[in-house]
């Protein structure tokens, strides 16, 4: 019986070990996907707004010594720029689709392609805002979204609750925001900017605890190829959090132009 009991325990310390293990490079692979997702991100947005603003006098003058080309014209001044705001909104809205049908590799070149789609929508804050400004922001926003998601890997407290009321906290700020088009309020932005830090850092430490949970409860599958795909979706999950994090307190931390 002693042996039994010894055999066993032994058979369940190796298998925990071997989940421990394939968890780690988990967690890596998101992690790795996310950081090229947000270097293409950056990289596409740098190279877009070099490509649309000018020093070299235009028709289109948007501040001291500062000029759009006609590039930057058509991209932040005519229609095309709705077609621009929106068109990454349409691809994360169907990316849970498209993941279905097409196999890991697909999907994350379609997570890459997304990420470049978002570096174009995003050039335009190099209009706005210092460049400075912009690189502080983003270390400010790496080191918060870095410890905000080691907390929510390692904290044995159980924070799924948390999914429901941040949702319902994202969609709430959604409708702010466009009610805010039209009233153009300072105040409300400044209050719609210090919530939407609030969810998105909570919502990082959430997606990062859900990720690992995904991991452990289906690690013992063998489905590599659909591990492959949640790897993905976790890391768009979390590259959002990021980003939205990172713009939304580019709005108390930015210099403008």
């Amino acid at each position: 019986m002693a042996d039994y009991e010894t055999i066993r325990t032994g058979r369940i310390g190796a298998r925990t070990l071997q989940i421990d293990e394939g968890l780690r490079a988990y967690m890596n692979k998101v992690y790795g996907l996310m950081s090229v997702g947000m270097l293409i991100t950056g990289a596409a947005a740098w190279a877009v707004s070099g490509l649309a603003m000018s020093t070299v006098p235009t028709d289109y003058q948007i501040g001291a010594g500062r000029y759009l080309t006609d590039f930057g014209y058509a991209l932040y001044a005519s229609p095309i720029k709705w077609l621009v705001m929106l068109a990454p909104l349409i691809m994360v809205f169907a990316f849970g689709a498209v993941l279905n049908r097409i196999s890991a590799a697909g999907a994350q070149l379609y997570f890459y392609a997304y990420a470049a789609l978002m570096g174009l929508s995003l050039s335009s804050i190099f209009l706005v805002f210092t460049g400075m400004s912009i690189a502080q922001t983003f270390l400010v926003t790496a080191i918060a979204f870095a410890g905000l998601s080691l907390w929510g890997y390692t904290t044995k407290r159980d924070i799924s609750g948390w999914g429901s009321f941040l949702i319902m906290g994202v969609i709430g700020l959604l409708v702010a925001m466009i009610v805010n088009w039209f009233l153009a309020s300072e105040a409300v932005a400044f209050a719609i900017s210090a919530i939407g830090v609030l969810i998105f850092a909570g919502l990082t430490a959430y997606d990062t605890q859900n990720i690992k949970n995904t991991y452990i409860a289906h690690a013992s599958h063998g489905d590599s190829e659909w591990l492959g795909k949640a790897a993905i979706m976790g890391a768009l999950n979390l590259y959002l959090d990021f980003i939205n994090m990172f713009m939304f307190l580019l709005q108390f931390l930015g210099n403008r132009e």
